[in-house]
């Protein structure tokens, strides 16, 4: 498993892109997002608030106190919900400013501290495995501020780990058909289900990620025996 600190640095390449991507929208944070229902505004105010979500629980893991990712549903809905409207020079402090703290929440956690099992939103939650949720967090938001940042400018490692942990997630949801899926250049197969007979699709990783999170349809993927793809559950 990758070391927590050690990809605190990928964060913050991914942080940095993302706020060059956002200080060139000049207020124009009303306009939809990929998100239904969210404006650009509500992505980033939700980027910031996750951040403050996952200081939470680096603290819980720091201390040992119980400190939930969001106090209720309710909270955090309303948090984003107030954020959004906020202009941009805010916005753009807001995820800067949050995510100075989670990088400062991330040195402190003490070696013991990395062996905690945390209960969050999505369910347990082990804590060496905050940071990468949050650069996950950072690079599929990022692309749903559909400001011209899309999966092709994942980074190939980032593409890579996305698509093994669709995967590993759908490897455990009874009602998906069995699939044979070959990333471009990986000289390896990943199964979904009983291979034998199973349709084979293939492309690129980043495009195969981005199908199973749900940001395409399955735009640059072919299918063999020609056929529909199937559609992911939604992506948590």
């Amino acid at each position: 498993m990758t070391d927590p600190l050690a990809l605190l640095a990928e964060v913050d390449r991914a942080t940095k892109r993302l706020l060059r991507t956002a200080r060139a929208l000049d207020d124009d944070l009303a306009a939809p997002s990929l998100l239904p229902g969210w404006t650009r505004g509500h992505v980033l105010t939700h980027v910031a608030r996750n951040a403050d979500a996952m200081v939470n629980l680096l603290t819980w893991a720091r201390t040992g106190v119980v400190t939930p990712a969001y106090r209720d549903p309710q909270q955090r809905a309303g948090d984003i919900e107030v954020g959004a409207r906020r202009p941009l020079a805010e916005q753009l402090a807001d995820v800067r400013e949050s995510a100075a703290r989670f990088a400062a929440s991330v040195e402190m956690v003490p070696a013991e501290g990395w062996a905690a099992v945390l209960d969050a939103p999505a369910g347990p939650l082990p804590a060496t495995l905050i940071v990468w949720r949050r650069l996950r967090e950072v690079e599929v938001h990022h692309v749903d501020l559909a400001a011209g940042y899309g999966p092709a400018d994942w980074p190939e490692a980032f593409s890579h780990r996305l698509l093994h942990e669709g995967v590993a997630d759908l490897r455990g949801a009874d009602d998906f058909p069995p699939l044979v899926l070959q990333p471009d250049g990986a000289g390896h197969l990943l199964t979904l289900g009983e291979p034998d007979g199973a349709p084979t699709v293939s492309g690129s990783t980043w495009a195969l990620a981005a199908w199973l999170t749900g940001r395409t349809r399955g735009a640059g993927l072919s299918v063999d025996p020609p056929g529909p793809l199937p559609t992911p559950p939604a992506w948590r």
